[in-house]
């Protein structure tokens, strides 16, 4: 099933694998990009005591619309390079929220352009 061509996502039946290039210490919490195949995350957390991987984790919950125990981080806890296994209840759940995402980093690379 193959639910988008962003390099930084892996489609299951009801589970997606996020790849994800975190900065902590932002002024806000926003997707800003994508930064070498990987979602580039801006998160106002510090990196200390596990502060930006629960961030992180609550951020793509919200993002998402699921329950935050619903993402794991399978990869990278010490790491800004981080991989997410996000769970669904149910096939094509995850539809909406990529073609979110695929609508934000259009934008941003309009703006960019402009530039």
């Amino acid at each position: 099933m193959t639910l988008s061509k962003l390099p930084f996502l892996t489609t299951f039946d009801d589970s997606l694998i996020l790849n994800v290039y975190v900065q902590p210490r932002a002024s806000k919490n926003q997707i800003c990009g994508i930064q070498g195949g990987e979602l580039k995350i801006r998160l106002t957390s510090p990196p200390v005591d596990g502060a930006a991987n629960k961030l992180c984790r609550e951020f793509v919950a919200d993002l998402f619309e699921i329950s935050k125990s619903s993402v794991d981080i399978i990869s990278g806890q010490t790491s800004r390079h981080k991989r997410l296994r996000i769970i669904g209840n149910y096939p094509g759940q995850f539809n909406k929220t990529v073609s979110l995402i695929e609508e934000i980093l259009k934008a941003q690379q309009t703006q960019t352009e402009r530039m």
